[in-house]
């Protein structure tokens, strides 16, 4: 039996188009880079769990002049909250923890005010808990135990379970309740149960003093020049790691499947929960999962964090239902990497050029 040829003229055609749209996308993102003063950026398109693009732009570091690849180092900052929240979920499935557990299960000596904070309240910044610990520096190496404890005495910024607000210290008490359920300190079991597994190698929780492979160097704009950023020395687990583009669309792969988690358990860390005050650049109100914010753009859902840290800046854009994942670090405090994000999104998507975007 014959098979039919393709003809020549028509994949000629096809790796024209391809072509040209890797160079608009390339002139975009370049001139992104530019608008926000960014040193440096790593980005993975995914689709259906496998990249179809990665690479970098700019420089890792500036003063050395090492080029940004997609095997650079950045940190993610709040990105990372979806891995604590998976470690939790984890935990959940083994039936060693309970979304309904009070807090006061894993924690020594909590307030009277806290005794109605949940473990889902924490995931879905539902708690009232304040955002930060006041003990909480970010130029030194603390106990988390002890930053927990700090704000015991500190009065609740709303009723348990009536609003949505953003909380760094909810995720420091989760990565707490990981190492008590778990038996192991927190950065171990989740190297163990999540990056190991999927082969991240270089994600890792951050270390100033051992030596990182390729990682970036942060930066902040100062206008009319480029600076080197503040270092941020404490491990936080509400951003507590350092990853790449190519690691973190392993992830992407990953929540596909049921080779972490549970499909079961993926949709009610997708469910949008609590509604929040925090507006896109669009200006729409999101929801919020258990680490992940939840949002519609142009009719199509998208589950997504960003992060930051003095001299990064890191978007996760999962585009669910077009099964399009967008990945972007960047080493520069000025950057907006979420709206860079939907902006090359609408290269792969159609009908999201319209979606509002300050980057487009």
């Amino acid at each position: 039996m014959s098979r039919k040829r393709i003809p020549l003229v028509f994949v000629w055609l096809v790796l024209v188009a391809i072509s040209a749209r890797a160079d608009q996308l390339d002139d975009y993102i370049k001139s992104e880079m530019e608008k926000q003063h960014i040193p440096g950026l790593s980005i993975a398109i995914v689709r259906d769990g496998k990249v179809i693009r990665a690479q970098g732009y700019g420089l890792a570091n500036v003063e050395l002049n090492v080029p940004a690849t997609a095997q650079t180092v950045f940190r993610i900052g709040s990105v990372s909250k979806q891995f604590i929240a998976t470690g939790i979920m984890l935990l959940v499935e083994e039936g060693k923890v309970s979304l309904d557990d009070k807090v006061g299960k894993y924690l020594e000596g909590t307030p009277d005010t806290w005794k109605e904070i949940t473990v889902r309240h924490l995931l879905t910044h539902t708690s009232g808990l304040v955002r930060e610990s006041p003990a909480f520096n970010p130029l030194k190496d603390q106990n988390n135990a002890e930053i927990i404890k700090a704000a015991y005495s500190l009065p609740l910024s709303f009723a348990t379970g009536s609003k949505w607000e953003y909380s760094n210290l909810g995720y420091f008490i989760l990565a707490e309740i990981i190492s008590k359920a778990s038996g192991q300190p927190w950065p171990e079991y989740m190297a163990d149960r999540v990056f190991k597994p999927l082969g991240m190698s270089s994600t890792r929780t951050i270390s100033l003093k051992e030596v990182v492979p390729n990682r970036a160097s942060g930066y902040d704009w100062s206008k009319p020049k480029v600076e080197n950023a503040d270092i941020l020395i404490a491990l936080r687990p509400s951003g507590a790691f350092d990853s790449t583009v190519l690691d973190l669309a392993k992830w992407d792969a990953a929540l596909y499947s049921d080779r972490i988690l549970k499909q079961s358990t993926r949709k009610q860390m997708w469910q949008p929960l609590a509604e929040t005050t925090r507006k896109n650049p669009g200006g729409r109100v999101t929801s919020y999962g258990f680490g992940w914010f939840i949002d519609k753009v142009n009719g199509r859902t998208v589950v997504f964090h960003g992060g930051s840290q003095p001299g990064f800046r890191a978007d996760f854009e999962r585009f669910v239902d077009d099964k399009v994942t967008i990945i972007i670090l960047t080493n520069s405090d000025q950057a907006k990497p979420e709206a860079i994000a939907r902006g090359v999104a609408a290269f792969y998507i159609t009908g999201l050029a319209n979606a509002a975007s300050p980057a487009r």
